[in-house]
């Protein structure tokens, strides 16, 4: 094996290597590997490298420890490509192979004065933010298919910002992983789960990217879009991606539930999943609410009256005040609840998202506190919100 291939490779497969690009294959054709990218990622705080695997339409991620890392890229190499680029923080090479196997091994230290140090590095930040989790370029099956992407990994442009709301969603997902079970099964329910653009991309990232055992149960109405989900989810693969035909007020789940995840559920739907994910006392909850017309038919307030007196204005208010008092609801029952902002769904106008995240430990009389307060401001509105109605005849029920 060729000495200066192995010295590279054991000083950049490292946890400052940005990628390694396996290209030029020898053989080419549907039926052979036309790339192969490798790159570093933290799963389980341990630094591990993720292989995707181009094989006509079809894309493999695998994840190995540096050796066998090591070990596939001089097999590769040997067998199957004729030219390896590895882009590390610290310098750039290009191996080349020739027709007879003999190898040349290019290597260019990236050296840098202070000022320029400091403008890669503002670049190289600039880039972090910009850089999606699923990044335009590498062709993912259920995007492919959903019609967001091309076969060669470009995306549709009339479908950029499905695209965009896919990752952002992703990137909410990211931030919650601490509190996900690690060593265990980590079980979702999708209520009003839809064409599912975000239900697979939640399976891809968390199974395939991250390396989790991942459960999950999308459940919507609809039973053509049920069916096609569940053909798709078969088709790659996604043993653990399951969909029913199912409503959400009456759906029971056997086994325990980490997260609940709720998008465009319209109007009251998204309160009884909500109810669900409390009486389930999952560990977090997603919801983006669709159309809200309830609290926006029952506002009524005279100091307010000259500014609800506008169509317009009372309509957004009143959706801004539903989301709140639910976020206020969650902090009641347990949760830490913030509201972000999203990227408008094809269903819907709407773009908050809130998520909670049940708190570990609790200070004495706070939930208390928090339903007073709703309480108050509900009746300061004379409304009645169906999560507060719905909370209240489960605690009279003793549930």
């Amino acid at each position: 094996m060729n000495e200066q291939l192995r010295a590279l490779l054991q000083d950049t497969v490292d946890g400052g290597l940005y990628q390694i690009i396996l290209s030029n294959p020898r053989n080419k054709g549907e039926a052979f590997i036309a790339k192969v990218k490798i790159r570093p990622v933290m799963i389980r705080e341990k630094l591990l490298f993720q292989e995707t695997v181009y094989q006509g339409t079809k894309v493999f991620h695998e994840n190995y420890d540096t050796s066998v890392m090591i070990a596939r890229i001089e097999e590769r190499l040997t067998q199957e490509f004729r030219q390896c680029e590895v882009e590390h923080k610290t310098c750039r090479a290009v191996v080349l192979v020739s027709k007879k196997g003999k190898m040349t091994v290019n290597r260019k230290q990236t050296v840098q004065n202070g000022i320029q140090a400091e403008a890669d590095r503002m670049q190289m930040s600039h880039n972090r933010v910009k850089r999606y989790i699923l990044e335009e370029g590498t062709p993912v099956p259920f995007l492919i298919d959903l019609g967001v992407q091309t076969a060669d990994g470009r995306i549709v442009r009339t479908r950029y910002d499905k695209f965009r709301q896919i990752n952002r969603f992703l990137e909410f997902i990211e931030d919650i992983l601490p509190t996900l079970p690690k060593e265990d099964t980590v079980r979702i329910l999708d209520f009003g789960c839809g064409k599912s653009y975000l239900t697979f991309a939640m399976y891809y990232y968390l199974h395939c990217l991250r390396g989790y055992d991942v459960e999950i149960t999308g459940l919507d109405l609809k039973e053509d879009v049920i069916e096609n989900c569940n053909l798709l989810s078969r088709k790659y693969g996604y043993e653990k991606l399951t969909f029913l035909k199912g409503d959400i007020a009456d759906y029971e789940m056997k086994d325990r539930v980490d997260m609940v995840v709720t998008l465009h559920a319209c109007d009251t739907a998204t309160d009884y999943a909500l109810l669900k994910a409390i009486a389930w006392n999952v560990k977090v909850i997603m919801s983006v609410p669709c159309c809200q017309h309830e609290v926006n038919r029952q506002i009524h307030n005279k100091e307010l009256a000259s500014v609800l007196r506008y169509g317009i204005i009372k309509e957004r208010m009143s959706a801004l005040i539903t989301d709140a008092v639910r976020a206020e609801l969650l902090e009641s029952q347990g949760y830490e609840t913030s509201i972000l902002e999203f990227i408008d769904m094809e269903h819907t106008p709407k773009n908050l998202l809130i998520r909670a995240i049940r708190r570990p430990f609790e200070k004495p009389g706070k939930r208390q506190c928090k339903m007073e307060e709703v309480r108050r401001l509900t009746e300061y509105l004379q409304i009645e919100p169906t999560l507060l109605k719905l909370l209240d005849d489960r605690s009279e029920g003793g549930d």
